[in-house]
């Protein structure tokens, strides 16, 4: 069953004891972070923050900052429950023959309902506002960031050449009542449909979506493809219909059940400076010139709850929703490159800095094929460092991987450098985003590779051994 909106999931979470409850009054600069920050590095629950110092809003933060809350929050058992169903529903092995066709019904009635839903009326335009973000208890995270930034932002915009929409999280740094920053990297979606705008010249209708329903938030995370719209793909993770309303003072559809709208626009032909922030990579991004967006309006329910997430070193909540992507999007990478057995993005590589690949391969240089295909696949062109191990090594355990890498290889010949695009948060490169990347093939080289020694086995343990120590371990004392 979908939830409708944030508040519904609060509710699970409370029930499931899941969400601790904060009843003293707390400041939104600086001690909210203090506190989410030390609840999440010990995978502490989430936290609603019941007083906030200025507003009348609690809020609610850490909400999907644990395996368990992800998983309630997309409502699987596993994160891999999602990917297999899209494995099953890219299989045309299940669509072929009479039969198989009347089997595949239940499953094809799935992709039926995940079209939005639009509605008349909805909970998020039951109070109609002037605009003051001062209301709000909008975070100032850490000691350095350029001032108060809304966190958990669905940013909704339309584009002027095909209608379709986007629905991206880029965070708004507040600067007064009515006007933010609107953080566009230079990849992204939502910057595409800027460019357009700033040549046809004027505004540009901007809609924000505050506190909606757990699917629809990591929906607006999601690297979708440009033609797939994130509401749609709402749909697919909710098994139901997210219901949609037109804006009171523009075109754009939002959310029908979030916490709070704001409708506003951003001027083309204006910027201003934004940042610092301290950003997912555990540093700070540098101040820089970005759009300004004009808050004009703010549609809100009677009683909402104020959406937030601190990002910082990790691991935080946010780890949580790139480890979705990581397995939701796994079958989708097979099907570009069906070599690959396994993928890994470790934390420490804060989503686009490292993943570890697991390949079958079956070729020379198959390694070093399935680097330059992941850099040219999207937000993958961000990894600055790819490994690639052998099918029989599981990605997810460093261990392993490090002593594959640490004794595997051979600088000149496993270690590629490559230029192209980066991320625009890197900091490292001597230029913003481009600079270097390195891919590092830590499999097992064949004399077809060059390799003209004999390579050793690793050490392992006969099966019968193994299973007769399996047999007696409690009769040894253990």
């Amino acid at each position: 069953m979908a939830y409708n909106d944030i508040q519904d999931f609060m509710n699970v979470l409370d029930s499931n004891g899941l969400l601790k409850k904060i009843k003293i009054e707390v400041d939104s600069e600086l001690e909210i972070t203090e506190i989410t920050d030390r609840v999440s590095k010990k995978n502490g629950p989430a936290l609603l923050f019941e007083k906030v110092r200025g507003s009348k809003y609690p809020v609610l933060i850490n909400a999907f900052g644990s395996f368990e809350r992800l998983n309630l929050a997309l409502e699987v058992n596993k994160l891999d429950d999602i990917s297999d169903v899209i494995v099953d529903l890219m299989n045309v092995s299940n669509y072929i023959g009479l039969i198989d066709k009347i089997k595949s019904i239940p499953k094809l009635a799935r992709l039926v309902r995940v079209f939005p839903k639009k509605v008349d009326r909805a909970p998020c335009q039951e109070i109609f506002e002037e605009a003051d973000l001062s209301t709000l208890p909008i975070l100032k995270c850490w000691p350095l960031d350029g001032g108060r930034f809304i966190t958990l932002p669905l940013v909704i915009t339309k584009d002027p050449e095909t209608g379709l929409q986007n629905m991206g999280m880029y965070r708004l740094q507040v600067y007064d009542k009515n006007t933010t920053g609107m953080h566009w990297h230079l990849h992204k979606d939502g910057r595409e449909i800027y460019e357009k705008y700033k040549k046809i010249g004027g505004r540009m209708p901007v809609s924000v979506a505050l506190g909606c329903d757990p699917a629809t938030i990591y929906s607006a995370t999601a690297p979708l493809p440009k033609e797939i719209d994130e509401m749609i793909f709402s749909g697919f993770l909710r098994k139901s219909p997210l219901e949609i309303v037109k804006c009171k003072t523009n075109d754009i559809f939002v959310p029908a059940n979030a916490e709070f709208i704001l409708e506003g626009y951003v001027d083309v032909d204006e910027l201003r400076e934004e940042g610092p922030f301290g950003d997912h990579t555990g540093y700070y991004s540098l101040k820089d010139m970005y759009p300004v967006f004009h808050v004009e309006c703010i549609t809100r329910k009677k009683n909402p709850i104020y959406p937030a997430t601190v990002v910082g070193k990790p691991p935080m909540e946010d780890c949580y929703l790139g480890k979705a992507t990581e397995r939701i999007f796994l079958p989708l990478l097979k099907i570009m490159c069906p070599e690959i057995i396994d993928i890994n993005f470790p934390i420490e590589g804060v989503f686009h800095n490292c993943v570890i690949v697991s390949i079958k391969k079956r070729y020379p240089g198959h390694a070093k094929k399935v680097m330059h295909s992941l850099w040219g696949m999207g937000q993958m062109m961000y990894t600055k460092m790819i490994i690639v191990v052998d099918e029989n090594i599981n990605p997810h355990d460093l261990s392993t991987v490090a002593w594959k890498v640490f004794n595997n290889i051979d600088a000149a010949r496993d270690v590629v450098i490559v230029e192209g695009p980066l991320d625009a948060l890197d900091h490292a490169s001597p230029m913003p985003h481009y600079g270097h990347k390195m891919g590092i093939d830590a499999t097992k080289k064949w004399t077809s590779e060059g390799h003209l020694r004999e390579w050793p086995d690793d050490i392992e343990m006969t099966k019968e051994i193994k299973s007769l120590v399996d047999r007696r371990w409690r009769e040894y004392g253990f």
